[in-house]
């Protein structure tokens, strides 16, 4: 009987690499003869905290006045991620997109993870981001989108405007700081391997096998 293994992922909903790197995360535990035995959380990181709920402009617009990035390099840096992101199955709509602060986002996903379906959510709200257009920091669409998979529009509602979730997200912000965590994705696997990045399927495979290997080491 296999070891059961925990993979913890620090992501946020507006990265890009993000959504990329839970495809080849996905691609490189369909291939691991133990992903039965997986167990995957998602964690809140918040790559720009200040950024305001309706921000009015293009995503050339934020990075270009808020991250100081020259136009024209942010248009090449979008057009690459397109297609990045088509190579795994993805269409990015950086045209639509609604630039937007992600925090509340994070809260819905912690009441996700309450009621069993934080995966479903997790896709669920990457595709509307990053796809579709969804604005993202408005509790109707959040709940709209929660009420999607499976959750109570009501109470998603509820919890947003009580807060509920505050805290868990700003403890998952807590934990990345004291694991050294500056950019995302990040993944823990076990509590004791560190994955940084969109790595290639093959390289979460490898990390999952050894882990399993160590684990099977250590219950000896």
């Amino acid at each position: 009987m296999s070891n059961p293994i925990s993979v913890d992922v620090w992501s946020d909903i507006a990265c890009p690499w993000c959504y990329v790197g839970k495809r080849r995360f996905e691609a490189g535990l369909a291939a691991f003869d133990g992903r039965d035995d997986v167990t995957l959380t998602y964690h809140s990181f918040e790559l720009a905290p200040d950024t305001p709920v309706d921000f009015d402009g293009s995503e050339i617009d934020f990075l270009a006045q808020h991250k100081g990035i020259p136009v024209d390099k942010v248009e090449q840096m979008l057009t690459q991620m397109t297609g990045l992101a088509a190579d795994e199955g993805l269409a990015f709509d950086y045209d639509a997109l609604a630039h937007t602060n992600t925090r509340k986002a994070h809260e819905v996903l912690h009441f996700a993870k309450q009621h069993g379906v934080q995966l479903d959510l997790a896709e669920r709200l990457f595709a509307a981001y990053f796809t579709q257009g969804r604005h993202l920091g408005r509790d109707d669409e959040l709940a709209d989108l929660a009420a999607e998979v499976g959750l109570d529009r009501d109470e998603v509602l509820a919890a947003l405007a009580g807060g509920d979730f505050v805290d868990a997200v700003d403890a998952d912000i807590s934990q990345a700081r004291a694991y050294g965590i500056s950019g995302v994705p990040f993944y823990v696997i076990d509590g004791r391997y560190g994955v940084s990045g969109a790595q290639q399927p093959e390289v979460f495979r490898s990390a999952l096998e050894q882990a399993r290997a160590d684990g099977q080491v250590a219950a000896q």
